[in-house]
């Protein structure tokens, strides 16, 4: 197996963070990337292991190069930054479209691209997505759109990468996690509504992440880590 970094772009928080976090704990090299230098630093500080920081802004495309031009050798790349924002055809909200299809369509694709010489004869690139794009709600035009993209984006990347492995996750609800902690009556009705009467907790998507960047047979997979709410 050949050496290299686990690159964390969005690994500062959430489930990016988590990510980082389980492979520091593996012994591997961990690069976190933030839009923020100084919080991403910090983060990186607090995982320990010899953790990097880097910050750039996925939505400012034009930046991705340059700021990953120090990186070495990249033995997995996870695209876990997201943003979430409400937006409704009757209001329809452009330059908050535009920002978010950038950071996911663009942003991510430029990741790939800046990094694409410096990934290991083993690599496997990892894209998160979300299940927004199977059950749509209220404001959420352009999450549904960007989710359903990167579905398209894992076909050709694995295809125009091969014999690299390219894949993606699509959490539910996670529960633990910052942005759902404090929502206890709207987790309560989806847990209802999963089939395991279980959330998603970070672990459970950090073991999925696990699965797909180092099964040497998982390639063009969109996983769904949802206890069955998909399908219910």
């Amino acid at each position: 197996m050949s050496e290299g970094s686990v690159v964390v772009v969005g690994g500062t928080s959430g489930l990016g963070r988590d990510v980082a976090r389980r492979y520091v704990e593996k012994g591997s090299h961990v690069i976190v990337t933030g839009r923020d230098l100084e919080r991403a630093s910090l983060v990186a500080q607090e995982l320990g292991g010899g953790a990097e920081a880097l910050a750039f802004d996925l939505s400012e495309p034009t930046t991705i190069a340059p700021a990953l031009a120090g990186v070495g050798p990249v033995k997995h790349l996870v695209l876990a930054a997201l943003e979430r924002d409400s937006n409704f055809i009757a209001d329809y909200d452009i330059e908050g479209a535009l920002r978010l299809v950038t950071l996911k369509l663009v942003g991510y694709p430029e990741v790939v691209h800046s990094l694409k010489d410096r990934l290991t004869k083993d690599a496997c690139v990892v894209l998160f997505g979300g299940l927004a794009l199977e059950r749509p709600y209220p404001g959420s035009t352009t999450v549904t759109t960007v989710n359903g993209g990167v579905i398209g984006l894992v076909r050709t990347l694995a295809y125009q990468l091969a014999p690299l492995r390219v894949n993606s996750i699509h959490p539910a609800f996670t529960s633990d996690t910052p942005f759902w902690q404090d929502k206890p009556e709207m987790l309560e009705e989806r847990r209802l509504r999963t089939l395991t009467r279980r959330l998603p907790v970070a672990a459970d998507i950090t073991h999925a992440v696990e699965f797909l960047l180092e099964n040497p047979s998982a390639n063009g997979i969109n996983l769904y880590v949802d206890g069955g709410w998909v399908i219910n």
